[in-house]
């Protein structure tokens, strides 16, 4: 199929596919004449590439997983690898808000306090 028909089918645009393919996240599709063409292969990566970022990941992380994958099997390991790691890192950003929230309410109730204690109010 040719690349709109891609597009459409993948749910992503002509602009993004060419972007992939410029940056090794998809290998550059054979051509017949001027137009190239995907299958379903193809169209399969595509929306697994625009999934990934709508769950986070940026298009750098995806490039580690597709570094070697040139039409090949679908890397699974290392797709696995990267949702392992990107678990990760948001379990240490939730740990990071939720001690920043701790901060937030120890400080809250200290200026509270400090409210109480010497109201400015009555000077």
């Amino acid at each position: 199929m040719y690349i709109g028909q891609a597009a459409q089918l993948s749910g992503t645009t002509v602009k993004s596919i060419r972007h992939y393919e410029a940056i090794g996240l998809l290998p550059e599709a054979p051509r017949q004449g001027r137009y190239r063409l995907y299958d379903a292969q193809s169209i399969e990566q595509l929306m697994f590439i625009k999934c990934a970022q709508q769950l986070g990941f940026k298009l750098k992380e995806l490039q580690q997983v597709f570094a070697t994958h040139q039409g090949q099997a679908f890397p699974w390991d290392r797709a696995q690898a990267a949702l392992t790691q990107k678990r990760r890192e948001l379990q240490r950003q939730i740990d990071d808000l939720q001690q920043l929230q701790g901060r937030l309410e120890i400080f809250e109730t200290r200026l509270q306090q400090a409210r109480e204690e010497c109201p400015l109010d009555s000077l």
